[in-house]
């Protein structure tokens, strides 16, 4: 439970600094999460976002330039999709989706069943979109921009967006929106290969025991378990240590990667 609570924590101290800034003038960290400052001077912003509206317009402001460029940094070498698992705050959602279809035993993939790389697919086509109409596609109807703007500013559309999410991942598919549909996961997965905080895996402690599989929600990153002692090499690993937290043997844990010896 420890990287669970750890998430939640960071998650929801995202959510509540954003609510200080926005509404009570507390300027930690105002704006959104596709366009914010951090103490009023530090421009962040998200790099799908600002590919988006440069395709869009060929135009983009230095603040969003060098906003963008921190944020692309800091999650392409620190840890692949964090952003999903420790900022995302649908990734709350998902996750009470996930527990629902546990608790219940639904069996969604009956009604539909598709590839992890339908995200892709999708990432490409904001990116087309955003240049053929002259707008940013994704970032327009982005649900994970609805969601947090919703919680932050009260808003009843929001929570028919949330409870659309929830839905679609109990009853649709299970993990459907993080790990199926979303675009925003994509682009974090696709610059994310040579982040350097992995899952690491010591297979002589394992007993393949598996469940760190039955939690993981990217299951297809965790090849290695049972086989070899290595880290995760696949980038599609939200870094949420579900499967840390589930192992009894210790067989699992974060590590630096070694890029030196990889190659």
């Amino acid at each position: 439970m420890k990287f669970l609570i750890l998430r939640r924590i960071t998650q929801i101290s995202i959510l509540v600094l954003f609510i200080l800034g926005n509404v009570y003038g507390v300027k930690i960290l105002s704006g959104n999460l596709s366009s914010s400052l951090l103490f009023g001077q530090i421009p962040l912003s998200d790099p799908f976002a600002v590919l988006q509206i440069l395709l869009a317009s060929f135009s983009v402001g230095i603040n969003a330039i060098i906003g963008a460029i921190i944020v692309f940094a800091f999650y392409a070498l620190i840890a692949s999709r964090a952003f999903c698992s420790w900022v995302c705050p649908v990734n709350l959602l998902t996750d009470i989706a996930y527990k629902l279809r546990e608790k219940f035993g639904f069996k969604g993939e009956k009604i539909l069943n598709v590839s992890k790389n339908l995200r892709y697919y999708l990432l490409a086509l904001a990116l087309v979109l955003s240049l053929a109409l002259s707008l940013p596609a994704f970032e327009s109807i982005s649900f994970v921009g609805i969601i947090q703007r919703g919680i932050i500013y009260g808003s009843a559309s929001a929570i028919g967006i949330a409870l659309g999410i929830v839905a679609f991942d109990m009853f649709v598919l299970k993990r459907g929106i993080c790990s199926h549909v979303c675009p925003l996961g994509a682009f974090y997965a696709l610059i994310s290969k040579f982040a350097l905080i992995r899952v690491k895996h010591d297979a002589n402690a394992c007993t393949k025991c598996m469940k760190c599989k039955l939690v993981c929600p990217e299951v297809q990153v965790l090849d290695m378990i049972g086989k070899e002692s290595r880290a995760v090499s696949s980038s599609e690993c939200i870094s949420c240590g579900r499967c840390i937290d589930v192992c009894g043997d210790g067989a699992l844990n974060f590590s630096i990667r070694n890029l030196r010896r990889e190659k």
